[in-house]
């Protein structure tokens, strides 16, 4: 019999995730977000942590656009294509680790460093919008380091 790892759970209530504004999503519209996942996949294919991705970047970052449209008050394209999210227990098949989660916060903050100019992502929702990646990645962390 193998031995399973136990999950990590951290130290971070979901509930208390800052709630994002509709607003996000009448700006920047669908084609907007889609694009701006797509580059944070180019971003995810150029770091350390590539090997917890699919081999196409492209589509899975679609999978990923579907999520965020919903998330930023568009029409609940994940839910409509793949089911409810669970994004924690669909992540936990990896190991992420609070190194990994880093990774990936820091690859999309660079993306939302022109994300005004880029996607035109509304300038007063970035402070929450990266205060909700910080607490949702932490989330996700799943096993102690």
């Amino acid at each position: 019999m193998s031995e399973q790892r136990m999950p990590y759970i951290p130290p971070v209530n979901p509930g208390q995730v800052p709630r994002l504004s509709p607003e996000i999503y009448a700006v920047m519209g669908e084609a907007n977000i889609f694009q701006m996942l797509e580059d944070f996949y180019r971003e995810l294919e150029q770091s350390s942590i590539r090997d917890l991705f699919p081999p196409d970047m492209v589509r899975a970052s679609r999978k990923s656009a579907a999520f965020f449209v919903g998330l930023l008050g568009g029409p609940p394209l994940y839910q409509q294509r793949y089911g409810a999210p669970r994004m924690r227990a669909r992540h936990m098949p990896f190991s992420i680790t609070y190194e990994r989660r880093q990774e990936w916060l820091d690859c999309f903050l660079r993306v939302l460093e022109d994300a005004p100019t880029r996607y035109n992502f509304p300038v007063d929702h970035l402070p929450v919008f990266r205060s909700f990646l910080t607490h949702f990645s932490e989330w996700m962390v799943n096993t102690r380091e």
